[in-house]
Formats: C-alpha cells, structure tokens, sequence
C-alpha cells in the first residue's frame, strides 16, 4: 500500500464515518494499487513464454497458476509474520519505510531506463523446466521480489497501528487484494503467448517503463514518509 494512501486510510477511516464496508472495499483496492505495478506481470510475461517454450498448453497453464500460488503464499506469509520479524530484529518503523521506498525506487529506475531484454532460448529439458520455473524465477524474484515484499512488510505494522479494532477485517481485506492482484498476473500469464505478439517486444518495454515510473513514485512516496516520520516532521 502507499504509504501516504494507507496513512490516510487509517487516521481518517472514523472521522469520515466510513462504515465497515467501505474500509474493507479501500484496503483491498490500495492493496491492488500498491502491488500490481511492482509485481508487474507484463513484464514477466516474455521470462514465461522463454522458459515454456517446449512445454503444450496444459503444462504453462499448470506452471503460470503455481507461480502464482506460490507468490501469493510468499506474501501473505510476510504480511501474517511482518511484525514478529520487524520485533526480532529491532527494526523501526520509518528505517522500514525508507529502505522499502529505497528498494523500490532502485527496482522502478530499472524498469525505467532498462534497455529490451535479448529473447530467451528455451532448454529442450521440458520435465526439468517443470520442477523449476514455477518457484523460481517466476513467482520470486519476478512477481514476489524485494519490492513486494517490502510493500507488504512496510504495510504489516501500518494495519497493527491504524484500525487495531477492525484487525481481523482489514488483514482480511488485504488478504483479498493480494488474491485479486495474483489473479490478475495469472491472465496475465496465462494469455502471455498471445499478448507478446500483439504487443511485440516495443510494447512491453512501454508497460514495463510506464510501471516502473509508477514505481518510482510509489518507492519516494515511501522515502519522504520514513524520512519525515524519523524526525518528527509534519506530513503534507
């Protein structure tokens, strides 16, 4: 979640009389809106269409929804155990923000400036490609990367500090938007042979510039909040 947005969400959810419903509709669309960009799935779509290259319809299918599964276990495990691992090694609030915003802000000025990746030669080894690509490289470091994961690890102590009443309900809802963002990147790859030749090479490196801007803006966002919340400066 971007911090600003989160903040916001948080101090302002009783003040404006929002009922249960509407913070629950809000966290899972920050939610969507914080990870999607950073998870990027266009851009992982041409890794996915390199590496199954020698594999029929059903076995990319099959790779695609455990990539998936298995990025969406990665996150919720952060999101559950975010704050036992910022307690065990004494972590602050705003360190956690700035290094995420630092973290993400590195990963968007990549995506950014990043010259068109050379394609991919498939292994002809098919049942070797089966073991390995699901967990590693597609579901991390592509979809559940640093940049992710510093999002939901950033967001954990947020959740705990702004609706403390309503815990349960908003880790549910951020729970649902996690679901949703995977299922997103599922179509996604699911569809990639298709879209990577519609888009062609120039068109992903497009979506792949215009989420890493988004990124960049997420990432500074984070930067300014930790910056400002370690010295007791005033949010605008």
């Amino acid at each position: 979640m971007g911090s600003k947005g989160f903040r916001e969400f948080g101090r302002d959810g009783a003040s404006r009389g929002r009922t249960p419903i509407e913070l629950f509709q809000e966290a899972i669309a920050l939610t969507i809106g914080a990870l999607l960009p950073i998870m990027n799935p266009f851009s992982t779509a041409p890794l996915f269409v390199a590496l199954t290259a020698g594999m029929d319809r059903k076995a990319r299918n099959r790779q695609a929804l455990l990539a998936c599964l298995y990025a969406l276990g990665i996150l919720v495990v952060f999101l559950l155990l975010g704050t036992a691992i910022i307690d065990f090694f004494r972590i602050s609030i705003p360190g956690l923000r700035t290094a995420g915003g630092l973290i993400m802000s590195v990963i968007g000025f990549r995506m950014l400036f990043s010259t068109p990746a050379a394609p991919m030669t498939a292994t002809p080894d098919a049942k070797q490609q089966r073991v390995e690509i699901a967990f590693t490289p597609l579901a991390m470091p592509s979809l559940a990367g640093p940049g992710s994961i510093s999002v939901v690890l950033t967001a954990t102590p947020q959740i705990r500090s702004v609706h403390p009443d309503d815990l349960v309900a908003v880790y549910v809802a951020v729970i649902v938007g996690m679901v949703i963002t995977i299922g997103i990147c599922l179509l996604v790859l699911r569809a990639a042979s298709s879209m990577v030749r519609f888009l062609g090479q120039s068109g992903i490196d497009a979506m792949t510039r215009i989420f890493g801007f988004l990124i960049i803006c997420i990432g500074m966002q984070f930067l300014l909040t930790g910056i400002s919340d370690f010295f007791g400066l005033r949010h605008i």
